[in-house]
Formats: structure tokens, sequence, C-alpha cells
């Protein structure tokens, strides 16, 4: 169902628009959970440690998609807010065209150059070859992980967070089902793993794609449509690429400060691999609400209704908090048994790295949080500059003080560190461009 981001009371429409959005991610990332769970309790601590080093290469192929995600997401919005959906229809064609293209590209970087990225990164010999196999198949997936992405922001465009739910929900589950079977019945190992993950991805891909086209014909646009316009795909590509760059950088960085992670050989790496899956799904899910936050902006923005902005900031600023309680105490508390759940028979040096790195986190999501939901009326108002500036700085001083302090007598724990640091500085900036935007200057 289509939703109004522009009436009602806006802290009910976002929280209503929100949660399911909350809901989805968690499933999305139940998909890479499920591999790291599969590998470490069926397989081995190796290859739990290959599962966890492959993701970090991963994320960088998942950047471009969330950016083509972002670029159409905030455009399909700011067309429908403004009711014009001849133009809107043109505009989710073309993202589709041009993301089709990103992604080929992509594929032949992946198939060519795996191996580079998996030396580059310092991978240990005994979880090369699985690492590899891994990120074999996932390649292959691409163009399903590309094409869902952008149902999903067409969805959430259209102000629809629910249809996303019900797929990611069943297909998650399916896709722990599978991974069981093919590790254990079939004994596929890591390889099982990732076909598993390959179809699911597809089957979900398929459907998404069918239902968001049988959506848009059901709005009426009136005379011919186009099937590309230059002039959109440059409004796409103004949004598109810089968020391209933002997580495709991160993901940089993120490999960079796995390449320190994996000089304190593989028990380091096993303990980082299961708690950052931990850090992941709460991150995730926080970017997540913010783009929400950008929808809910692009369509308000559109619709020339600034005084709804600074509304939906702080109604989206209570929502990423109130999760923020639970999220840091149960970490805090039981990160160790939660860790526990990815790893059989885990050394003890294992259990603790990735404990101190989830007690170091958890307080600082409440700082991150709040710079996810300003970066997300900044993206949705093509703040682009000032959201690139914000991001930069957080992933600039993360992977120099990984670096820096990996070196000191802090050792792993170093490393840890960098992260509240750089989240911390980021947060001040991202708030200080949302404050200086135009819905400041609005009575709400």
């Amino acid at each position: 169902m289509n939703k109004d981001l522009t009436v009602g009371k806006p802290s009910s429409v976002l929280w209503k628009f929100c949660l399911p959005l909350f809901g989805s991610i968690i499933f999305q990332q139940l998909y890479n959970i499920a591999d790291s769970w599969v590998a470490g309790k069926f397989v081995s601590q190796n290859a739990l440690a290959a599962v966890g080093n492959s993701y970090e290469i991963t994320l960088i192929f998942i950047a471009f998609a969330f950016g083509c995600n972002i670029g159409c997401s905030v455009i399909v919005s700011q067309l429908f807010g403004g009711k014009e959906y001849g133009k809107m229809k043109t505009a989710v064609y073309t993202a589709m065209i041009a993301s089709g293209a990103v992604c080929l590209v992509l594929m032949l970087v992946g198939i060519l150059g795996c191996d580079t990225l998996l030396h580059l990164i310092n991978t240990p010999e005994e979880v090369f070859a699985d690492s590899k196999l891994y990120l074999d198949i996932y390649v292959w997936g691409l163009p399903f992980v590309f094409f869902y992405n952008i149902s999903t922001g067409i969805f959430s465009a259209l102000g629809d967070s629910k249809t996303p739910f019900f797929f990611l929900a069943v297909s998650s589950l399916t896709n722990i089902g599978m991974d069981i079977l093919f590790v254990t019945a079939f004994e596929m190992g890591v390889a099982g793993v990732a076909w598993a993950t390959f179809i699911c991805q597809g089957i979900s891909c398929v459907l998404a794609v069918v239902v968001v086209m049988l959506r848009l014909r059901k709005i009426p646009a009136g005379g011919k449509i186009q099937a590309f316009s230059g002039n959109l795909l440059k409004r796409f590509a103004v949004i598109a690429i810089p968020s391209i760059l933002q997580q495709s950088f991160i993901s940089v960085g993120n490999i960079m400060i796995q390449s320190v992670i994996n000089s304190f050989g593989t028990d380091i790496m096993a303990g980082y691999s299961a708690s950052v899956k931990l850090n992941n799904l709460v991150i995730t899910s926080f970017t997540t609400l913010g783009n929400g936050v950008s929808n809910y902006a692009a369509q308000n923005i559109g619709a020339g209704k600034l005084d709804r902005v600074k509304a939906g900031f702080m109604a989206g600023l209570k929502l990423v908090w109130i999760l923020c309680v639970p999220l840091a105490l149960l970490y805090c508390t039981f990160g160790k048994a939660l860790m526990g759940f990815f790893m059989d028979a885990p050394t003890e040096l294992a259990l603790r790295s990735g404990m101190t790195l989830l007690r170091i986190l958890s307080p600082f999501y409440f700082v991150v949080s709040a710079k996810l939901v300003a970066d997300g009326i900044l993206r949705g108002a093509g703040m682009m500059k000032q959201f690139m500036a914000a991001t930069f700085t957080d992933l600039i001083l993360r992977v120099a003080l990984a670096f820096v302090l990996s070196g000191t007598a802090l050792g792993s724990t170093g490393i840890w560190c960098a992260w509240p640091i750089g989240w911390t500085v980021a947060t001040v900036l991202s708030i200080t461009f949302y404050h200086k935007g135009a819905w400041s200057k609005k009575e709400v």
C-alpha cells in the first residue's frame, strides 16, 4: 500500500513507516548472521573466520547497491510527494538501467579481482581457499542484490515499508533452513552457506521486482512514459554517487581495519567476526531508519512542506534512542553468550576480544544513531556535500586511529577504541549541518 508521508502527525507517520523498516533490516541481517552461525557451529572456527573475512569485501559490492537504492529512493520520493507521477515512473526505469550497468562492471571486477583483494587484506593461508570460494559464488548473485535493493528503495519512496518486510521475513527464515541443510545434510561446507544465500536472494529479488512493477502500473500517470531520461539520471547520480562513495570508502576502510585485525591471528579474527556481526546488526538498523527519515524528508520537501522536516528529525531521534537502550544493555550484559551463538568451542581469546569490542562500542550507539538520523535529513534534502564531509571525517579518523592505536600497548583493543572517536566527531558535524538547513528557520 502506497503511503503519502506529507500528511498526518509527523511523529506518528514516521514511526509507523520506520518500524517495519527496522524489522526488515533485522531479517536482512539474518542472511549474514545465518552464514556466520552455520559456518561457526557446523563447519569450524576457521570457516567462521573465512566468512567474516569475505564479508568485508562483499560490503564493497553492497555499497554500490545501497547507493543506487538511496539515489532511486530519494528522487522517486520527491517526485511522488510532488505528484509528478509520469516523471516518477521514468526515474524508476532510469535508475534500473543505470544500476544494471554498474552491477555488470562490478561482476567483472569481482570475477577478476577477488584474489587480489584477499591478498591485500592479509588473509591467512588457512582461510584463504574458503574465503575465495564464498566470494566467487557471491559475485554471481550480484544482480539479485542490486535489483532487490532498487525495488525496496521504490517501495520506501512510495511510503510502503511493509511489503519489503514480508519478503525479507520469508526469505531470511528460508535461508537459515537452507544453510543448515546444505552444510549438514549435503556436507557442502562454506560453499553450502554461499549457495543458500544465492538462491534465497534470487527468489526475493524476482518477487520484489514483479510486485513493484505491478504497483507502478496502478499509479495513473497520463501520456507516454519515457524509458530513460538523461536529466533524471543526473539527479539520480547526484544522490547515488556520494552515497556509493560513502559506503565504498567505509567498506575500504573496514578492509584496511580487517587487515590490521588479521595480523593478530585467527583467534582475534574469529572474535571480531562474531562481535562485528552483532554490531553491524545495530548500525545497519539505524542506517535503515535513517533511510526512512530520508524518504520522509524527501516527500515533504517535494511537497514544499519544510515545516514537517524538523518534527521528523525529532521523532526519528526519539525512535533510535528508545532502541539504543535495550540493545546497549543486551550487548554489555549478554554479549559473550550472543557471540557463543556463532562459534562452536570458541577459544577464550576469541571471546574476550569480541566482548571487549561490544563493551566499547555499545554505549556510543546513542551518539552514532543521532548522526544517522541527521544524515537521513541531509540526504533527503540533497545536501550531499555536508553528508559526505561528516562521513569521511568518521572514516578517516577510524582507519588512522586503528593503525596507530593497534601498535601501542593496547594491541587489538586499540582498534576497537577508534570507532567511538570517529563516531563522536562525525556526529557533531552532521547535527551542525542539519541545523543549517532551511527547515531550521521554520517553526514546527
